[in-house]
Parts: C-alpha cells; sequence; structure tokens
C-alpha cells in the first residue's frame, strides 16, 4: 500500500514538471489517500 502511495507522488512529481498539472493533481489525491489508508490499517492492526 505504501509503495503504490510513493509510486503516485512520483508519478504526480513528474507531471507537475511536465506541465501536467491535472494528471499532477489527480495522482496526488490517489497517493494521499493510500497514505491515509495505509496508516488506518497500520494502526488497526497494532490495535488488534
Amino acid at each position: 500500500m505504501l509503495e503504490l502511495a510513493i509510486v503516485f507522488f512520483v508519478i504526480a512529481i513528474i507531471a507537475g514538471a511536465l506541465g501536467a498539472t491535472g494528471v499532477a493533481g489527480v495522482t496526488m489525491s490517489i497517493a494521499k489517500w493510500l497514505v491515509v489508508l495505509f496508516l488506518v490499517l497500520a494502526v488497526l492492526s497494532l490495535l488488534l
């Protein structure tokens, strides 16, 4: 899960550098949700 978030962050950075702001925004929001999901699952696994 975290690996996918890092991949999406890298894609967003590359797209932003190339001027594709729409693609960069979408991939950044996907990466943010993946990080949040990873953190929630990590906390749940620690508690259970």
